[in-house]
């Protein structure tokens, strides 16, 4: 059965953290299979909730009334949790990790050389294993993090799987999976799950 459009749908947090996305990334954001997703795209449109977009750049996207929507969705999910100095603490103790993994994002991309960094071509195995040890260790102090997150708020927990995936790609040497947009990549899953922490606790990014 499909959730009715003013109840809590991950499908339209799921479109309000992508921007602008399709059904199959939309997917592994809500946890639902394409089918489903497909589904709940076409009662979201019906009530106002999101739009697709054509174009390069195309994709389904929450309208304003969308955005108002989920905005009152997850303040009531907020109030009904009773635990946001909780979460503001793990959001405090993922932001104090944030610095470290995007200055591993940069070194993983760009490397060091005069007089300008040069792309990472991924040749010099060693230097990549460095950096890949660095992830490592983000992400070995980003668990408990994520394992209190999923306490708090359920709608967290999928983040933990996203990022250990993520991981094990990278080391199995996909390199995308690093930081590609067009994967699931550890990066990607970052950024949501940041833009996911703000949403949830009310915080613009320009007050961090």
């Amino acid at each position: 059965m499909e959730p009715a459009p003013d109840q809590p749908s991950a499908v339209l947090h799921a479109v309000r953290l992508a921007g602008r996305a399709e059904p199959r990334r939309l997917a592994g954001l809500a946890g639902l299979d394409e089918d489903g997703v497909r589904r709940q795209l076409e009662a979201l449109a019906a009530a106002g909730l999101v739009r697709r977009h054509e174009g390069r750049f195309g994709g389904w996207a929450p309208t304003p009334l969308g955005t108002r929507h989920d905005d009152e969705v997850l303040a009531a999910e907020l109030e009904t949790l009773g635990g946001r100095p909780g979460l503001e603490a793990a959001y405090r103790s993922f932001l104090a990790l944030n610095p470290e993994l995007l200055a591993a994002c940069t070194d993983w991309q760009l490397v060091a050389s005069e007089p300008h960094p040069r792309r990472n071509d991924h040749r010099d195995r060693a230097y990549d294993a460095a950096v890949l040890r660095r992830l490592e260790g983000v992400h070995g102090r980003v668990r408990p993090v994520l394992d209190e997150l999923g306490r708090r708020a359920p709608r967290f927990a999928g983040y933990g799987p996203r990022l250990q995936a993520a991981l094990d790609r990278v080391r199995a040497g996909d390199h995308e999976w690093f930081t590609g947009a067009l994967v699931d990549s550890y990066h990607q899953v970052w950024f949501e799950l940041h833009q996911d922490l703000l949403l949830t606790l009310g915080i613009e990014r320009g007050e961090e």
